[in-house]
């Protein structure tokens, strides 16, 4: 198993979901975050002043999936996510040692279906 963690910017939310229920994923966590990368902030004028926003917001996904769906989450992310432009986000991908349902108390690959 892997968990998939990605951060894109918050308009593209729909389209990524969009593109992730095509391929079969069920379940995913969605965080609003604060970030940046290369772009490191812009700055904005507000009543005539102008300032600096460092933090700019974001959305982080986290999937859990099976190895074999692992291609096809990251294909269909990248491809929603994409606007070509600088800060378009990121993608991390690490093993996942145990998933566990609670309700059921199942575990393993059965318990992300």
């Amino acid at each position: 198993m892997k968990k998939v963690e990605a951060i894109i910017k918050p308009f593209k939310l729909e389209e990524v979901k969009e593109a992730l229920a095509a391929v079969g994923i069920q379940g995913l966590t969605v965080t609003e975050v604060k970030g940046f990368g290369r772009q490191k902030g812009h700055k904005e004028l507000y009543r005539g002043a102008e300032y600096v926003v460092e933090f700019l917001p974001k959305v982080k996904l986290e999937i859990v999936v099976n190895d074999d769906k692992l291609e096809q989450v990251i294909e269909a992310i990248v491809k929603a996510a994409s606007t070509g432009r600088i800060g378009d986000g990121k993608i991390f991908v690490s093993r996942v040692e145990e998933a566990i349902r609670i309700r059921t108390g199942e575990s393993g690959e059965v318990a992300l279906s």
